[in-house]
């Protein structure tokens, strides 16, 4: 397994970095990035931090740890001068809080994050047709979540990729090693909102296959 969107006690997390990627490890993931929650308020603080652990992890570690970053709640014109910032600074996965159902995101969040060229858009609600095939295009990622509080648009989310194009990852949003769903429970996850089998080994190899190009590495995860 991969989880591409986790968070520590760097922003609304439980564990340590090292901890959270150690219990990841000991789950039998392969990869793992901390996104951690940020505005402009503490991105600058947040992602040297990052940068230094997982750097200090992937030295001993199996498991590969990728410093990352979640642009969460801005003004949507500062979207993109933050992806460009966290990019040039270091975070190797740059994802922007979509627009959930379950939050009052701005409005025109998802479009401006998918305009930015960020790797993820997280959680990004009943994202319309247009928005999806522009990230089609952009070879932005949308999400589907394991986490309660956003999971309900999943179906939606997954029926507009179908229909546009768009790739899709699975992600915990983790903020505890108790959200880290086995590969198992993704699948199962991903059956409960009708796919087909062979689109969800599909979903999944995403998140390998860009887990593979942020890392540098050919992870071989099946």
């Amino acid at each position: 397994m991969i989880d591409l969107h986790t968070h520590t006690l760097l922003s609304d997390g439980e564990l340590l970095p090292s901890e959270l990627v150690r219990r990841a490890e000991a789950k039998g993931y392969k990869a793992i990035a901390l996104t951690d929650h940020a505005d402009h308020s503490n991105i600058d603080f947040i992602i040297p931090r990052l940068v230094k652990v997982c750097g200090v992890l992937n030295r001993y570690c199996k498991i590969r740890a990728i410093p990352g970053i979640e642009i969460t709640h801005v003004p949507i014109e500062e979207i993109l001068p933050l992806v460009k910032f966290a990019r040039k600074n270091g975070s190797r996965m740059v994802i922007v809080h979509g627009e959930t159902v379950s939050e009052p995101v701005l409005p025109g969040t998802n479009r401006h994050a998918i305009e930015a060229g960020c790797d993820i858009l997280a959680h990004p609600g009943m994202i319309s047709e247009k928005d999806a095939r522009a990230a089609a295009k952009k070879g932005v990622y949308l999400e589907l979540t394991t986490r309660k509080t956003h999971s309900s648009a999943n179906r939606h989310v997954a029926k507009t990729a179908l229909k546009t194009g768009a790739k899709l990852v699975l992600n915990n949003d983790a903020h505890s090693d108790s959200d880290l769903v086995t590969r198992a429970g993704a699948k199962h996850i991903l059956a409960q909102i009708g796919l087909s089998q062979a689109y969800i080994k599909k979903i999944l190899s995403n998140s390998m296959e860009l887990a593979d190009r942020k890392t540098g590495l050919k992870l071989g995860i099946k």
